[in-house]
């Protein structure tokens, strides 16, 4: 790689930052042991959730022919959620009250790369509302992080009527998503890339433009089924692990090296310099 100037790190939310043990649906909809939302609406999603997450994880199936079963789930999902009519304030005290958890190591990596001015890309095909509540909640929002996402839409008095922009599900996260967007600007001379996901569609999030990438993949289910191509696919694979410290001791040898080749360039300028 040519020094953390050209580097940008690109995550998957899902089963990325949260650890393994933390409801799918609670990413999605911030429904875990919440009041706000009636018990009817939960056991809905999560019969939603039954009847498709096998299709998402099935290593027999194509990306043709899981694309059409996502978009089926999402737009459920989407229009089970749209009934609720929550406010922005449930947003937060959803979040408040929910189990949601950063893995372990997560804030180190949020800050050191904020401190490094490294921007973070986080992809995520549940609710972008929710996520932002939850880094807030638990860490920082940099200005450097950009949450790609389903956000919600409000009307004037803060209530829910649907959602905003195109829909984005686990097969279509890339970062085409905010090309038209100022955040773009900032990646478009980062050509290299430490990727980060739990599916083979997270293997796209960073098709536009990237010279080298490295490919991190969190392998949390169907671990005998999918390991082989996983392996193939991805240059590292981590196995249930609920922490980022594969992830941050990579990211301490880029940095460490940076910081090797500066005082490098130091020396050799001092020695060119005239008596």
């Amino acid at each position: 790689m040519n020094g953390e100037k050209r580097i940008a790190g690109i995550e998957y939310w899902d089963n990325c930052i949260q650890p393994i043990g933390y409801n799918i649906e609670s990413a999605k909809f911030g429904l875990d042991n919440i009041e706000l939302i009636v018990y009817a609406l939960d056991i809905k999603a999560r019969a939603l959730r039954d009847h498709y997450f096998p299709t998402q994880i099935n290593p027999k199936l194509t990306i043709e022919e899981t694309i059409p079963v996502m978009v089926e789930w999402w737009t459920k999902a989407h229009d089970l959620l749209s009934k609720c009519h929550i406010t922005k304030d449930d947003v937060r005290i959803m979040v408040e009250n929910s189990t949601a958890r950063l893995r372990d190591g997560c804030t180190w990596f949020f800050d050191q790369l904020q401190e490094t001015d490294i921007p973070l890309l986080i992809f995520s095909a549940g609710i972008g509302d929710v996520i932002i509540e939850v880094i807030k909640h638990q860490a920082t929002l940099h200005d450097n992080m950009k949450v790609v996402s389903n956000y919600l839409e409000y009307d004037d008095q803060g209530k829910m009527t649907g959602f905003q922009d195109e829909m984005i599900h686990v097969y279509n996260k890339n970062e085409g998503a905010i090309h038209d967007s100022d955040y773009f600007q900032k990646l478009e001379q980062r050509n290299n890339v430490i990727l980060m996901g739990d599916s083979l569609g997270d293997l796209h999030m960073a098709d536009r433009g990237v010279q080298n990438k490295l490919k991190i993949g969190f392998l949390n289910v169907k671990v005998e089924e999918s390991l082989e191509l996983y392996m193939k696919k991805y240059d590292i694979v981590i196995l249930e692990d609920e922490t980022l410290n594969v992830v941050n001791a990579i990211l301490r040898k880029v940095l460490q090296s940076k910081q090797y080749c500066l005082r490098q360039n130091s020396s050799l300028s001092l020695q060119r310099e005239p008596v």
